[in-house]
Order: C-alpha cells, then sequence, then structure tokens
C-alpha cells in the first residue's frame, strides 16, 4: 500500500525551509514531487536524521505548478545506490530542506512537496 507525506508552504518564500517526519512502518520511497508556483530556483534535499542528503543531494523543484519528480535514478545521496528506492525502518525520521531561491535566484511561490511511500 501506498502513502504520502504532503507539505505546503504558501505565500512567497524570504528564507530556507526545512522539515521531518517519523514514518509510521517500514517503508521504500518511491518518489518525491516539488513545485513553487511562479518560475524559481529553488533547490530541495532530502535525507534522513542521520545524514542530512543521504537520499537526495540539492536539486532543483518544478516551475509554474508543473512538478518536478525525482525517483530512484535522481536519489543520489550515500543511502541511495540510483537502481531502487531506499528502505526506512519504522521510526526513521525523513528530513527536508528547500533552498528557496538556489543560488540566490527567483524565491518560490505557494510550494507543495509531496513524499510517496511503500509500506512494507
Amino acid at each position: 500500500m501506498r502513502f504520502t507525506v504532503l507539505v505546503h508552504l504558501h505565500g512567497t518564500l524570504a528564507a530556507n525551509a526545512q522539515g521531518a517526519f517519523a514514518l509510521p512502518c517500514g517503508s521504500t520511497l518511491v518518489e518525491v514531487s516539488a513545485v513553487g508556483s511562479n518560475a524559481n530556483d529553488a533547490t530541495l534535499q532530502v535525507g534522513t536524521s542521520a545524514d542530512a542528503d543521504g537520499v537526495m543531494t540539492a536539486a532543483a523543484i518544478g516551475d509554474s505548478s508543473v512538478p518536478g519528480v525525482k525517483n530512484a535514478a535522481d536519489f543520489d545521496g550515500a543511502l541511495c545506490d540510483q537502481v531502487a528506492g531506499p528502505h526506512f525502518a519504522a521510526g526513521t525520521v525523513v528530513t527536508w530542506l528547500l533552498d528557496f531561491d538556489g543560488a540566490a535566484g527567483t524565491a518560490a511561490q505557494d510550494v507543495d512537496l509531496l513524499f510517496v511511500f511503500l509500506e512494507g
């Protein structure tokens, strides 16, 4: 069974944003979708509480309400093999860091992040 974790950041971002959530069961990360409502330069990093970029080093998010979708081939962190999505034990804390404007570019607006997991 699949389950999702959704994060919404409202308005024009003026600073980086970060968050974390604990997994309720053992699961595999299938994909991460990220998008801003405008053309932007924001980047997203995904990891765990033990390795902040262990799943994905900073990668551009989608623009103008067209999500950028990342999957196993894009998961370039030390916890991944870029073949299959990483599997985590129940209770693992997944972390994310959104750089609101990348390298001093255009700030993202109304950002949505969607993490898709496969239970088991």
